[in-house]
């Protein structure tokens, strides 16, 4: 848009119904705090050296600040502010020199004790197109204006707390969904499975781990895999894990069938090893839950595990989705240190999908963040999931980390990612997990290259998880 070439006041309040119910429904408003805010906000103002960031959302009368950078501001008036010219422009705005603009001088912008000169403002939207808030960057000297590349810069950072705001709908959607569809039968009679019928699978032996290739997208050369446990059960036949996980980790049994998982990778990696001594056994990944990860002497475990199996620290990676980490900051920096020293690779699964994700990811050591499946599948559906993943690989190459993208099931996201910069992936368009024994027979292909890509079925339900 033109800079600077700005109205307040002329402004079209058709869907302002909408508006406000899409932000009802985020429930962001009546929100505590939250870190991945004020990493936004942080990162922001350190990209474009600014006096002020400010991240708020507005209701009928006010703008409500959820995360700022440099001078408090907590609440302002919606009247004549930042947010209503967005709000009329649909879209960014940028004003290098407030002073050379009579309509936005002085009183009749709304900032309060600050004294802006300059600001740059981008819409922060909902899954539907409504703006909810603005992220707005503010300067007390005037500017030279504002290059494309920085202003899509502010749009993609406004753009991640879309996706945060249509993650937190959609998780209060399908909470209420399952509400809703909780079966009877099962509410009397138990749900099934039980603690008793996890501690019987536990003990013999039922349980299996599937393997899901992680490919460099560029070569199709295998250079990793992702175990995923199921449970293979003698009449209900092969169950995914979301079918018992959840219990699991009511009961507590999550924590000896996760070590089981854990001590069945190591295991596999030695097979596969001596059956293939020439060649070195491909990494493989392991998911850890939250009360593995809270477990006090995590490291040592691991390095017991590693050294039981004779295995290389270097052959094995931890998965652990933000939501697992302590919420002690000290504490998990602790243990993650801890098992850094190990040299086990450490990646941060389902990025995105929690909320303190660039938090966590600014301080935290991990050398690889996983692209969640959600943002894969929906980026080419539109301009704005296909620049969230667009920045996540960007933010992620100036952290010095690598990306996986996973959910790859289509030739078209295969493509947009390799365009976008990512060099590794996994999903169903190159292999769904698959037992063991298929994995044998990958890692014997010359190169460990897969054969040319086909269009594969979509993943069932649970089935790549």
């Amino acid at each position: 848009m033109p800079q600077a070439e700005l109205q307040i006041g002329k402004m079209d309040w058709q869907g302002e119904d909408a508006r406000l119910t899409a932000l009802a429904a985020t429930g962001i408003l009546d929100s505590a705090p939250e870190p991945s805010f004020d990493a936004i906000t942080r990162l922001t103002a350190e990209y474009f050296k600014a006096d002020t960031v400010l991240l708020d959302f507005a209701d009928e009368s006010r703008v409500w600040i959820k995360s700022y950078w440099g001078e408090p501001v907590r609440e302002l008036p919606r009247k004549q502010s930042v947010f209503e010219m967005v709000l009329a422009e649909d879209g960014p705005v940028v004003v290098p020199d407030v002073s050379k603009h009579p309509d936005i001088a002085g009183d009749r912008l709304t900032i309060r004790r600050l004294e802006v000169a300059s600001f740059a403002s981008a819409p922060v939207r909902s899954g539907e197109g409504s703006i909810l808030g603005t992220l707005t960057v503010l300067g007390c000297q005037p500017r030279r204006g504002m290059a494309v590349e920085e202003l899509r810069m502010l749009e993609s950072l406004a753009e991640i707390v879309t996706s945060q705001l249509e993650l937190r709908r959609m998780r209060k959607t399908f909470l209420n969904y399952c509400a809703r569809h909780t079966h009877p039968a099962e509410t009397v009679a138990g749900m099934w499975p039980s603690k008793s019928d996890l501690r019987r699978a536990l003990d013999k032996r039922q349980f299996v781990l599937y393997y899901q290739p992680e490919v460099e997208l560029s070569t199709r050369r295998i250079v990793g895999l992702e175990a995923l446990i199921r449970w293979q059960h003698p009449e209900r036949g092969l169950i995914p894990p979301m079918d018992f996980i959840p219990v699991a980790e009511e009961t507590g049994l999550i924590l000896p069938i996760g070590d089981w998982g854990l001590s069945e990778a190591c295991s596999q990696i030695r097979r596969w090893s001596r059956e293939n001594p020439d060649c070195a056994a491909p990494r493989v990944c392991v998911n850890l839950s939250a009360s593995q990860f809270a477990r006090e002497g995590l490291a040592d475990h691991v390095e017991a595990l590693l050294r039981q199996s004779g295995v290389s620290s270097r052959l094995l990676g931890l998965e652990m989705t933000e939501s697992s980490l302590i919420s002690d900051h000290g504490t998990a920096l602790e243990v993650l240190g801890s098992l850094r020293r190990l040299g086990v690779s450490l990646r941060m699964d389902d990025f995105g999908t929690g909320y303190s994700s660039l938090n966590h990811l600014h301080s935290l050591p991990f050398d690889v963040l996983k692209i969640d499946r959600s943002f894969v599948m929906r980026m080419t559906g539109g301009d704005q999931p296909l620049q969230i993943v667009r920045t996540i690989v960007e933010l992620a190459r100036v952290l010095g980390m690598d990306v996986v993208a996973e959910g790859i099931e289509t030739h078209e996201q295969y493509s947009l990612l390799r365009q976008l910069g990512c060099r590794f992936g996994q999903g169903f368009l190159f292999s769904p997990p698959v037992p063991a024994e298929a994995i044998r027979e990958m890692l014997h292909l010359p190169g460990r290259i897969l054969p040319s890509l086909e269009v594969c079925e979509a993943a069932p339900a649970g089935a790549a998880s």
